[in-house]
């Protein structure tokens, strides 16, 4: 989250109180976050009733109510995934690649964060995403909705409209790719606060990835673009999925983030949708 300094200069000892809890609780950027919550709240009861479900564990962006995207205020609400920063990389990734693109989909859109960016972006376009969680679909369907996009709910590809087929320019699939085995291992922040749908890929965590190299190409315009987030370890079998089903593709690599994004291009044809 960013630095917020807006503070009230009246209020000294309330935000002293704010950091010396939150730092008490483990927080590591406390005098960030109480800057944060403090900045935030209308009132102070409002303000101590955020200390306290921050102290216990609640995300940050939980507690406040939404997250900073590439510049955007995305509000997040209880059960859904809290977009990371390291998944503005894929959202670059796609402009890069298809800088004109026309028609957008935000696959496992989550809070729609990436959906949200994608259109901040390109300006005006045909934006649709979808997610299996009713709780992501009622929250993406808020933040994008300023710029006229669609929400659908359903199982990846079976929520989209069939018209879509064939004319999507990008399509940003930001997937669970945590293997089953190791979602104890997560940080207990996402473990107790975020849905295991939107963690959990499967036994090498790519049970969803492999779903969406499959029937991406079909969705595709001509030179339209897919693109997927995943792990160091499991980049070269993410590619190896994606060109087994004649994607040309490549994997982009953000050593300042610690991204990889695998991105699959369909057929010959334009670079726009």
């Amino acid at each position: 989250m960013p630095s917020v300094s807006a503070v009230p200069s009246s209020t000294p000892s309330s935000r002293d109180s704010v950091v010396a809890a939150l730092r008490s609780a483990g927080c590591v950027f406390a005098e960030d976050e109480a800057a944060l919550i403090l900045a935030t709240a209308r009132t102070p009861a409002e303000a101590a009733a955020m200390v306290e479900r921050r102290v216990a564990g609640l995300p940050l962006e939980l507690v406040v109510g939404w997250a900073e995207f590439r510049g955007l205020r995305i509000a997040v609400a209880p059960g859904v995934f809290v977009p990371r920063r390291r998944t503005e990389f894929l959202v670059d990734q796609a402009l890069e690649r298809a800088p004109r693109a026309t028609v957008v989909v935000d696959l496992c859109c989550g809070s729609g964060a990436v959906g949200a960016a994608l259109a901040a972006a390109l300006g005006r376009v045909e934006l649709h995403a979808a997610d299996i969680d009713p709780a992501a679909v009622r929250c993406a369907r808020g933040n994008i909705a300023a710029v006229g996009g669609q929400v659908h709910q359903g199982d990846l590809f079976e929520a989209l409209p069939a018209a879509l087929r064939g004319r999507v320019g990008i399509l940003a699939a930001n997937v669970p790719y945590v293997p089953s085995d190791e979602i104890g291992l997560l940080p207990q922040e996402a473990r107790d606060h975020e849905p295991l749908v939107a963690l959990d890929g499967g036994t090498d965590g790519l049970d969803v990835l492999r779903r969406v190299a499959a029937e991406a190409p079909g969705w595709l315009a001509p030179g339209g673009c897919v693109l997927v987030e995943t792990s160091r370890h499991q980049a070269p079998t993410a590619v190896d999925a994606f060109e087994r089903n004649g994607l040309a593709t490549r994997l982009a690599v953000s050593e300042e983030l610690y991204a990889h994004v695998v991105v699959g291009v369909g057929r010959p044809g334009p670079d726009t949708a």
